[in-house]
């Protein structure tokens, strides 16, 4: 019998004042109990709405009737056919604007907590998990990968499935791309990363670490070795900044040196070989999910946390969960404001912001209003570091050491629909061709440029 409360089953978390000084997960996930509640809301629907609201195009309701019946295991293999990297997708994909966001339940009420029942489907099996899959028969051809965050993994996974023989190249020293560098660590454990990876590698996938293709070797360096194809999957990781008066002192970081720093170099520790300066004031400028990932890490530093803004709160893109989790931790949100200036010491110490008040006039080009500065409206925030999350645009090498790729005025990659660039055998997507986006977009990516690369090289 169907469920039809119209709230989802809450989510176990850790109590805010206890989270906010440590990095252990926030959402300790569903019980077995909690999720057959939850299951039991799905409706089954047949026409499947939340099918297409899914970039990958998972079996929503099919997943979800498992869970109903007792049969986890069979869930997961059913979120396996579409996703490689279930796990992750359930923590961090915004499913509020995706698949929930088509939920007939949210009609009147909430919708299907989709995205905590792939979760808990995931976490089921990797605990369970003890053979890990076959490698699959090679059919004889090679793919080149260059970059191993979602949009990659996604991608080989697919071609590992279909028996190619896929090689990730990876930039860092540890495979996994923004999973590992930029989502922090209490929104995405990097064990359950470790061990999705695992599950490729299981299945064939070769990755080579400290790789920087446009450096040590070339695309073209690549099909001579003997790829038929290469995907490139390089993310977006080159940090903006506002060019304001003291970008260049102590203590103001971009959000991506920040959480590398603390997500894969682990400057939150005692012993770290790359301690972060102590900071007791800091502010983090942007709105964004990485600027929510910037101002947790900072409070878990120890440090008083400010969000600079130049909307309003409903105008901030970060994700509603993530932006009441940050005001549950005791972080203050200043909107409707942005810095001018960054005012230093004679040491080149950060020590304070100079801001101004905004106003939303107009709408600009993307629909949202234009923030105008109020006359006279100048103070002073009193800071010691700040954080800049202002977006980031692709990294340069990749399209100035490939001679015939086509890209944009803002550095993406130019692809067709199906990921195909302008040169031939060469496929792209992910955030390297359509700028900062989510994760499960570019997974959604990987898997149409897989589905492209079996076509070309098939037909060759």
């Amino acid at each position: 019998m169907a469920n039809m409360s119209p709230k989802k089953a809450v989510m176990p978390h850790q109590p805010a004042e206890v989270r906010n000084k440590n990095f252990d997960e926030v959402a300790l996930g569903y019980t077995a109990q909690i999720a057959k509640e939850e299951a039991e809301r799905c409706l089954d629907c047949r026409h499947k709405p939340c099918v297409d609201g899914c970039p990958v195009r998972i079996d929503i309701p099919r997943f979800i009737k498992q869970i109903r019946e007792g049969d986890e295991e069979r869930a997961y293999r059913i979120l396996s056919l579409s996703t490689s990297l279930p796990a992750v997708c359930g923590r961090v994909c915004p499913q509020e604007s995706q698949c929930e966001q088509r939920c007939v339940r949210g009609l009147k009420g909430e919708p299907v907590a989709i995205g905590r029942l792939e979760r808990y489907v995931a976490d089921r099996h990797n605990e369970k998990a003890k053979v890990w899959p076959d490698p699959i028969a090679s059919n004889g051809h090679k793919v080149a990968i260059i970059g191993s965050g979602p949009s990659g993994l996604s991608c080989a996974g697919d071609l590992a499935r279909m028996g190619y023989e896929v090689t990730i190249f990876e930039a860092l020293h540890t495979p996994g791309g923004v999973l590992v560098y930029g989502i922090p660590e209490f929104r995405l454990p990097k064990a359950i990363v470790e061990k999705e990876i695992k599950g490729l590698t299981a299945l064939g996938v070769k990755i080579e670490t400290n790789s920087v293709v446009g450096k040590l070797i070339s695309v073209d360096e690549l099909f001579e070795e003997g790829f038929e194809a290469v995907y490139i999957a390089t993310g977006a990781g080159l940090p903006r900044f506002m060019n304001i008066p003291g970008e260049n002192l102590k203590g103001v970081y971009s959000a991506n040196e920040f959480l590398t720093r603390i997500n894969l170099m682990k400057a939150y520790l005692p012993d770290s070989d790359t301690p972060l300066r102590p900071a007791k004031h800091v502010a983090v400028v942007g709105g964004g999910n990485v600027a929510m990932d910037a101002a947790r890490c900072a409070k878990r530093l120890g440090a008083e946390v400010t969000v600079v803004y130049r909307r309003g709160l409903e105008e901030m893109p970060a994700r509603k969960e993530e932006i009441d989790h940050a005001m549950e931790e005791g972080i203050v949100f200043k909107t409707l404001c942005n810095p001018t200036e960054i005012l230093g010491d004679e040491h080149k110490n950060v020590m304070g912001m100079t801001c101004v008040e905004m106003e939303l006039g107009q709408p600009d080009e993307s629909g949202r209003r234009r923030p105008v500065v109020k006359e006279g409206s100048e103070f002073t925030l009193e800071v010691d570091a700040v954080i800049m999350s202002i977006g980031t645009s692709p990294n340069p090498l990749i399209r100035t050491t490939t001679p015939g790729l086509d890209t944009d005025r803002r550095g993406c990659i130019i692809t067709d629909r199906r990921g195909q660039t302008s040169r031939e055998g060469v496929f792209a997507g992910g955030d390297a061709v359509s700028g900062a986006a989510t994760v499960i977009l570019a997974m959604g990516a990987g898997k149409t440029a897989a589905a492209a690369i079996h076509e070309y090289i098939q037909s060759k």
